[in-house]
């Protein structure tokens, strides 16, 4: 018998159906669908909630599906073209190990109310999950759609633990912190920092690292070394060129990602500095543009491959219900410091 996947329709759904009986969406997705990994238990509560909402699901949009498609989509709007570059390659090697196909849909059209095109789009899409890469991952609404549709998914580098959907990432807040402690242990005392995306939860967390590493070495960090970024080139300018341009000049820039470190590695040309001998450089991601910058960048290196392959991992597992894999709902990174040549002890006052 064919199987299809449940839809939500207008007035009750899936996830109305999924709060009278206290499990997830999609549980209720796994339940309509007949899938033999639900205990009984949770399935006759499922179904009775069913009955008493009166829920009827629309299986008419997949009705055709005699299988899984065998597409997994990823949803993105990330302003860093190194970062979701890096992410496909891991993602596409993976699926590709399982016979599976990656689907690429870009949100960035979908602000905070992009519910409905996240529906329309992801059905049209016909994919069987979905990874969601930050910021997107932190969208409620695009989250609610996913939940909708009763779609497993994977969210990457989510803020917080409030959805009980699996999620990939590392620690941002000890990876700043240890990159900062690098810098001070090579004797630099005045260090700028470059925050990333203020809607991203990674920008927070690194920013915390950063300042609380610098606090426990005695060190203060005043408005003047901190700058606004938006993880792009552009704005590594603009933030590199507010924090040489001030009174108190830093002696070594750690930016939010690579992209804005690169960013500063030009800008201090500007300023007639050499770069490490006047002015220290590091970043964070260690995507492709850490190795072609001059010169090399030191940076933090979030093993961006590994968490696309680790997430793509967890959905075709959710998928294919293996009830074996381990009960887990966030998987760590480890994430680990590459010394190139952009850093190095300041010049002696």
């Amino acid at each position: 018998m064919a199987k299809t996947r449940a839809r939500w329709q207008s007035g009750t759904t899936i996830k109305d159906v999924a709060t009278h009986a206290g499990v997830s969406p999609m549980t209720v997705s796994r339940v309509l669908n007949n899938e033999p990994v639900v205990k009984p238990a949770t399935r006759s509560r499922v179904m009775e909630a069913v009955k008493e909402l009166n829920y009827r699901p629309n299986f008419s949009a997949r009705s055709l599906a005699k299988a899984r498609s065998f597409f997994i989509g990823l949803l993105y709007d990330n302003p860093s073209a190194g970062y979701v570059s890096e992410f496909l390659d891991g993602a596409v090697r993976r699926c590709r190990a399982d016979r599976y196909h990656m689907v690429l849909e870009n949100c960035s059209e979908a602000g905070e109310e992009g519910g409905d095109l996240i529906t329309e789009t992801l059905s049209q899409a016909n994919v069987d999950g979905v990874i969601i890469l930050p910021p997107v991952s932190n969208n409620p609404s695009v989250i609610q759609a996913v939940e909708n549709l009763g779609l497993p998914f994977v969210r990457i580098a989510p803020d917080g633990e409030e959805n009980d959907a699996p999620a990939v990432g590392i620690n941002d807040y000890e990876a700043a912190y240890q990159m900062t402690r690098y810098l001070i242990d090579l004797g630099h005392s005045q260090i700028g920092f470059i925050k990333g995306h203020p809607n991203q939860g990674s920008s927070h967390e690194r920013y915390r690292g950063f300042a609380d590493a610098m606090a426990a070495a005695g060190l203060t960090v005043d408005r003047a070394s901190v700058a606004q970024g938006y993880f792009d080139f552009r704005s590594g300018i603009e933030a590199t060129e507010a924090l040489l341009s001030g009174d108190n000049r830093p002696t070594a820039i750690f930016a939010s990602n690579d992209d804005m470190a690169a960013a500063a590695i030009t800008m201090a040309r500007k300023f007639d500095l050499e770069v490490p001998e006047d002015l220290s450089v590091v970043g964070f991601d260690d995507t492709p543009i850490a190795g072609t910058t001059w010169p090399a960048l030191t940076t933090v290196r979030q093993p961006i491959a590994e968490m696309a392959e680790a997430a793509v991992g967890v959905l075709i597992r959710d998928l294919k219900g293996d009830t074996d894999a381990p009960v887990q709902k966030r998987w760590l990174l480890d994430c680990t410091i590459v010394e190139r040549d952009s850093s190095a002890k300041p010049k002696p006052s």
